[in-house]
C-alpha cells in the first residue's frame, strides 16, 4: 500500500470478510455464520488469524491491529510517499472455496477515503481454494518452504 495523496493518512485500515450472505453476516473477519438455528455461536472460523498478526512487513513489533470493528485493522498513519506492506499469518481450518474480499481505508472516523491511482475503491478479493490434503512440503534450514523433494534424504540439503 502507498499513500499517493499530499496529506498524512491518519489510519491505514484494512476491512476483510469472506464473500456470500454466510461471510457478511459472521462477525468474524476470516469466517462464515452457520445458518443453522439456535447455535449458541453461530460464527465458524475458515482461517484462524496468528497472535500478534497483523503486523506491517519487517516490523518486530507485536502487531495485533485490532478496533471495534473485529472485520477492521488499523496499522497505523502513513506519510505522503510511504509505503507498507502488511502481513496475516493465517492457519485454515475448513477445506473448500472461498472468495476473501478486503478493502483499504484511510482512517477510522470516515472523512479521510484510500482509491487506488485510477481513483477506484481501495477495494478488492482473492480466490482461494482450501485442499483437504495439505501440499507436499519442507521447511529448509533457512526458513524458506519448498516442494518436498522426492528422496527424503534430500529434504533439509
Amino acid at each position: 500500500m502507498r499513500n499517493a495523496g499530499r496529506e498524512r493518512m491518519p489510519a491505514l485500515t484494512v476491512s476483510i470478510s469472506i464473500a456470500g450472505k454466510d461471510g457478511q453476516q459472521s462477525a468474524l473477519p476470516f469466517g462464515i455464520r452457520d445458518p443453522q438455528p439456535d447455535l449458541a455461536q453461530p460464527d465458524r472460523p475458515v482461517w484462524v488469524l496468528s497472535e500478534h498478526y497483523p503486523k506491517l512487513a519487517g516490523s518486530t513489533s507485536p502487531g495485533g491491529a485490532e478496533t471495534a470493528n473485529e472485520k477492521t485493522y488499523e496499522l497505523g498513519p502513513l506519510e505522503p510517499g510511504e509505503k507498507t506492506e502488511a502481513v496475516w499469518k493465517l492457519s485454515a481450518v475448513r477445506t473448500g472455496g472461498y472468495r476473501l474480499l478486503y478493502k483499504i481505508g484511510a482512517g477510522l472516523g470516515g472523512k479521510a477515503t484510500a482509491e487506488t491511482e485510477a481513483g477506484e475503491p481501495a477495494a478488492g478479493s482473492l480466490a482461494v481454494r482450501i485442499s483437504e490434503v495439505p501440499p507436499n512440503t519442507v521447511v529448509t534450514d533457512s526458513g524458506e518452504v519448498v516442494p518436498a523433494p522426492r528422496d527424503p534424504t534430500e529434504a533439509n540439503r
